[in-house]
This record gives C-alpha cells, structure tokens and sequence, in this order.
C-alpha cells in the first residue's frame, strides 16, 4: 500500500483477523513503511507498528455520523435491543454486594465488586 493509504479493520497479529479500526467512521493512515513493519497514525492519535504481513482494508468505515445521532428517549435505546441498567447501590443486598442499607449508603467495603462477587477495579491488561 502507497503511504499516506486510508485503511481500516487493521489485523495485529498476521491470520488473526481485524481487531483494530472498526467502528463507525474511523480511519487509520499509512505514514511509513521500514523493513517487514508498517507505522500507522490509528484514530485516537496513536502511532503504532504492525507488520506487513498483516491484512487490512482500503478505505474508511460507513455510517460516519453515528455519533451525531439523537437517541431521544429511553424507548429508542429498548428498540435497539438495549435493557436499562440497574446500579447494584440501588438494590436490595439480595441482589448484589453493594445493595441494602438505610438512605443513600456506602458500598461498605474496601473496593466495588461486581454482582458475582468478583472485584471489579479497574487494570491495567495491556504491556506497551
């Protein structure tokens, strides 16, 4: 590809299928080519090396003023297929962890978890 190629739904790993660029309207730019890598400029700004070898295609995703959408109302997410989501603070301590108490109480443990009883703070999965 020549540089300066708009391409999307970018492989990481050569035969693994596309896992970058794929939402709606997004875009990544060839910016250069040095040996068996290739330098990308990805939609969040980062500039990152794939292989050559890996698959990709040309051109930019559809649908690029998805983000512009009005929902409007709770029942045009339900057409969606979208269920409202229920906050575990909110439910009795039956339910969940972080539900009971008189008022509005704390979660009245040391970090959240979620209602499988599993912690859910956030980590840190990727090594740059």
């Amino acid at each position: 590809m020549p540089l300066g190629t708009a391409i999307h739904n970018i492989e990481i790993t050569p035969g693994k299928g596309g896992q970058l660029v794929r939402a709606a309207g997004t875009v990544a730019k060839v910016i250069a080519k040095e040996g068996q890598l290739v330098t990308l400029r990805l939609p969040s700004g980062e500039i990152r090396l794939i292989s050559q070898k890996c698959l990709a295609t040309i051109g930019q995703i559809g649908n690029v003023d998805l983000n512009n959408l009005r929902i409007g109302k709770a029942g045009s997410k339900r057409w969606l297929g979208k269920r409202p989501k229920v906050r575990g603070v909110v439910m009795n301590p039956i339910d969940h962890p972080h539900g009971g108490g008189e008022g509005r109480a704390p979660i009245g443990r040391k970090k959240t978890i979620n209602s499988l009883g599993s912690s859910c703070t956030w980590k840190k999965r990727r090594k740059k």
